[in-house]
């Protein structure tokens, strides 16, 4: 071999020049035809490349029970702008890598990945991957879906009847978050479940269909992921005939409606670890892990109020998910009928020392909430690098935060104008003050978009398409920032949320994001909603929230196309998403630049953003605006 070297195109764009698209593939179904392959069966692939490009022969080479094997890909078809090659791979294992070998007129070559074009070798867990464990739930693929944490939600009038805790300080409606100290998790509001199912209204208007809900269950917090019970919900919520109100009025508008289980740990008040620290002969007391010399206990991270399960233990597992009566299994059931599960601390579960029994739990959790209902979401919180447990037959995906928050935070952060000139405040946030990202030390980064894209590419990468588009992508949530902090104005947070329904996975939006609520960490990102002072709304953040969920509803290519990277600049993204059948092309600038030529883009009418229609000039390339912070959308 003797690879030349390469540069895709649209890095080296520069003003004045014309950005060419490059080949590609990924595995929507515009590239892979049968999207739920079958162990055993050979899947046709396809690969396009631009009809200008240098590539006179292709290969694909996949690697069945670990050897490599190559196989000629002929062309399938001829466009006016491409060439698409097919090839087949066989599905030999649950998950089949395969990749392309783009031979060049003078016999070097390249590698296409799903990290994308190498002109050097390159490891095979970057390559595309088939997977024949059995589907996530198709509905989730289209779900809008809105984070709700209860207490800080919305209060019905029977909520004013309730005495507060023993635990609580209580909070009249309007009483600032605190977001550090002692105080946080004892702060009281009072919201409960009527109270959200009043307000159903609102995600209504807003576009939603999927309510995620996080802990319900009693508890000594008002985050409540210190459970005190799995068997019934928290009477200062309502108790359990609210929850069966709740699911019925989200079910009666064809909604989901999703719950939230600490796999990790229990609280200490629960009544399964009281009996394991009352009697050291209990059957409870294998349920967690206790020091044999010193009955010490481990606990998530050192927080003795939140003490850690042992997923060795055998009775554990049935009552937790296996016995016809466990805690999965009920609440999945009539009269609640949970659509399923966000996984608290996933990454965590099962995890301590020489013990390793995710895999085990994922697997064991969705056979569980699949055997109780065949239509459950099985979805896993986690923080950092959560390639490595996706994929099998075990979590459907996972909250992306590291291959989509954390980057989309990098590049649209306020002070990150060009030059790096910070203001000095936006919306009372000094940019020194800035947060961090789930407890990143010396705040938000600064990144341009290629880093954005590259982090994107590297994690999306180590995926099957099919993890990757039933992953969460999200912009904040109750255990970070928010959005609008992060980005200091409303300009930003419009350009974050084009990200979020833009992209592939699946869009979240925390709730009062939509109305431009602040919070500069978790804890104090948990604001409560200011129903009653509607004039405190960012009415155009709530239109703009609105107009773009509207449009990922009516786009299919905006729900079920595939990612082809357009153009990347410093302060610029352009992508398309494209289905068989049309697409969509997504500009998105942080900041006003220059305008972008690129070749071989079809014409197109602007659908957001109110950018003219894309008109190919007499050279066949198409000119992009150059105004910024800005999103554009154009049907194409």
């Amino acid at each position: 071999m003797s690879p030349r070297r390469t540069v895709s195109p649209d890095r080296t764009a520069v003003p004045g020049r014309t950005v060419s698209l490059s080949p590609h593939h990924d595995g929507s179904a515009t590239y892979v035809p049968e999207q739920e392959p079958a162990l055993g069966q050979t899947v046709p692939v396809l690969v396009r490349v631009p009809a200008g490009a240098d590539v006179r022969a292709v290969h694909v080479r996949s690697t069945p029970d670990g050897e490599p094997r190559f196989a000629e890909a002929v062309v399938d078809r001829r466009t006016g702008a491409d060439v698409w090659w097919r090839a087949d791979v066989e599905v030999r294992n649950p998950v089949s890598n395969y990749r392309f070998m783009l031979t060049d007129a003078r016999g070097d070559y390249r590698w296409l990945t799903a990290a994308g074009l190498a002109d050097h070798d390159v490891p095979d867990h970057g390559d595309f991957k088939l997977v024949t464990h059995a589907p996530p739930p198709a509905w989730a693929r289209d779900a809008v879906i809105y984070q709700i944490f209860p207490d800080r939600f919305a209060r019905s009038a029977a909520a004013d009847g309730r005495a507060a805790p023993d635990w609580a300080v209580p909070c009249d409606w309007d009483t600032p978050v605190v977001g550090r100290g002692p105080q946080t998790p004892r702060q009281f509001y009072g919201g409960d479940l009527d109270g959200i199912a009043e307000r159903l209204d609102h995600l209504d208007r807003l576009g939603v269909d999927t309510v995620y809900l996080t802990p319900i269950f009693p508890a000594r917090s008002n985050h409540r992921y210190d459970a005190a019970s799995f068997d019934t919900v928290d009477p200062l919520l309502g108790g359990d005939a609210a929850l069966a109100r709740l699911a019925d009025a989200v079910h009666a508008r064809g909604w989901r409606l999703l719950g939230d289980i600490t796999s990790n740990h229990t609280g200490d008040a629960h009544h399964w670890f009281t009996a394991a620290v009352s009697d050291v002969t209990a059957p409870e007391r294998e349920l967690y892990y206790f020091d044999a010399g010193t009955g010490d206990y481990e606990s998530w991270n050192g927080v003795r109020s939140l003490p850690k399960l042992n997923w060795g233990s055998a009775e554990l597992r049935r009552r937790f998910a296996t016995a016809e009566d466990s805690l999965l299994r009920r609440w999945l059931r009539p009269p609640y009928s949970l659509d399923g599960w966000r996984v608290d601390v996933a990454n965590m579960t099962g995890r301590r020392g020489a013990d390793a029994y995710t895999h085990e739990v994922a697997r064991l959790l969705r056979g569980v909430v699949a055997e109780t209902r065949s239509d459950g979401l099985v979805l896993a919180e986690h923080g950092h690098d959560h390639t490595g447990d996706l994929d099998r037959d075990g979590w459907h995906g996972t909250m992306n935060y590291v291959g989509f928050t954390d980057p989309v935070w990098s590049w649209l952060r306020h002070g990150s104008e060009p030059g790096g000139a910070a203001p000095a405040a936006a919306d009372g946030v000094a940019a020194a003050a800035l947060p961090n990202f789930l407890g990143t030390p010396g705040g938000v980064r600064r990144r341009d978009a290629h880093a954005v894209r590259a982090t994107m590419d590297s994690y999306r990468s180590l995926l099957s398409w099919r993890s990757y588009v039933h992953s969460w992508q999200l912009l904040g949530s109750h255990d970070s920032a928010r959005i609008r902090t992060v980005v200091g104005d409303a300009a930003r947070q419009e350009v974050a949320a084009g990200l979020l329904v833009a992209m592939p996975g699946t869009p979240v939006v925390f709730a009062g994001d939509e109305l431009g609520l602040t919070g500069t960490n978790g804890e104090g990102s948990r604001t409560p909603m200011p129903w009653h002072r509607p004039d405190t709304w960012d009415v155009g953040t709530f239109a703009a929230y609105r107009r773009l969920i509207a449009l990922r509803r009516a786009e299919p290519a905006l729900r079920h196309g595939g990612l082809r990277w357009v153009h990347v600049d410093a302060d610029t993204l352009v992508f398309l998403r494209e289905t068989p059948t049309g697409g969509v092309l997504a500009l998105a600038r942080r900041a006003a630049g220059v305008p972008v030529r690129v070749a071989g883009l079809p014409a197109g009418e602007n659908v957001y953003g109110g950018a003219p229609a894309l008109r190919p000039a007499a050279d066949g390339t198409v000119t992009l605006p150059a105004d910024g912070p800005t999103f554009q959308l154009w049907r194409v």
